[in-house]
């Protein structure tokens, strides 16, 4: 496993690296979910580049960029575990040179959910993730489900802008109580922990009912949200039962495949989830 540390480094190692080349963008404090992302390309590709930044330009003013947990020496022990051939390590000074002043913005689907709770966010994200594309060029680049929003903007970004990636997403990886995995879940106390598992049980109670049957949309929401309603500890940002692509939000019958996803905190932490609700195919 080679370690760069700033941008010309990696481009001298990237030289080197086989097609096709596989790529995991995170921002450190690695998990399993993490390394299921690292074992996946390197299921697919030639050579794996994981790149580790934590990027302030997605973090709002009241939100925990300095506080944002770091382990670089675990970082680099999971990766190597996991497969990974290249570690790109940059410099802040390098991400952003003093004077930057050039943003991207994705239209349409940044405006609700995440991006109305976190105005600006989705600018440091599909900034950041295209900055890395053009430093790394990857041909494949792995994301997990669990950030359904970010997904969904980095696929219309590659779109946009004929970026010659091919985005891959891979399922939520999750503790074995349901907790999905997140850098954040270092955060809670015991009981905000313990509490924090009504976000799982609560889409699962509106995915089991959605299998039997239920295709009212409020009636889904209400299900998610009555759950963690129960817990003393939890403050709802949202609860959003949205169509799949658009991310519209959906009122009366679900007829196709629905975003089911949320975002609650408990005390300074923030946490998400989802579940795509999916129709039988007909016939």
């Amino acid at each position: 496993m080679q370690i760069a540390r700033t941008i010309a480094e990696f481009r001298a190692l990237r030289r080197g690296a086989r097609p096709p080349l596989g790529f995991v963008p995170t921002m450190g404090y690695l998990h399993a979910g993490h390394r299921a992302l690292i074992e996946r390309a390197r299921s697919e590709c030639a050579a794996v580049a994981v790149s580790i930044f934590v990027n302030p330009m997605q973090f709002g003013p009241n939100e925990d960029f300095e506080r944002y947990p770091r382990d670089e020496p675990g970082d680099l022990a999971l990766c190597e575990a996991a497969g990974a051939d290249l570690i790109l390590i940059p410099p802040l000074h390098e991400m952003y040179p003093a004077g930057t002043s050039t943003a991207v913005r994705v239209g349409g689907l940044t405006g609700v959910l995440e991006g109305a709770h976190r105005p600006g966010h989705f600018d440091g994200v599909a900034t950041i993730v295209t900055k890395l594309f053009n430093v790394v060029t990857p041909d494949r680049s792995y994301f997990g489900r669990k950030d359904a929003q970010q997904l969904r903007v980095i696929r219309r970004l590659v779109r946009d802008l004929d970026l010659p990636v091919e985005i891959v997403d891979c399922a939520t990886v999750r503790e074995p109580d349901g907790l999905a995995l997140s850098s954040r879940n270092v955060y809670l106390s015991p009981e905000e922990r313990a509490q924090a598992l009504s976000l799982s049980r609560g889409l699962r109670r509106a995915e089991e009912a959605f299998v039997a049957g239920e295709r009212d949309a409020e009636a889904l929401r209400r299900l998610v949200r009555d759950e963690i309603e129960a817990q003393p500890l939890a403050r709802i940002d949202y609860v959003s039962l949205a169509d799949s692509e658009s991310l519209a939000e959906l009122e009366g019958r679900v007829g196709g495949p629905a975003l089911l996803s949320l975002a609650v905190r408990f005390g300074g932490t923030r946490l998400i989830d989802n579940v795509v609700l999916e129709p039988p195919a007909a016939g």
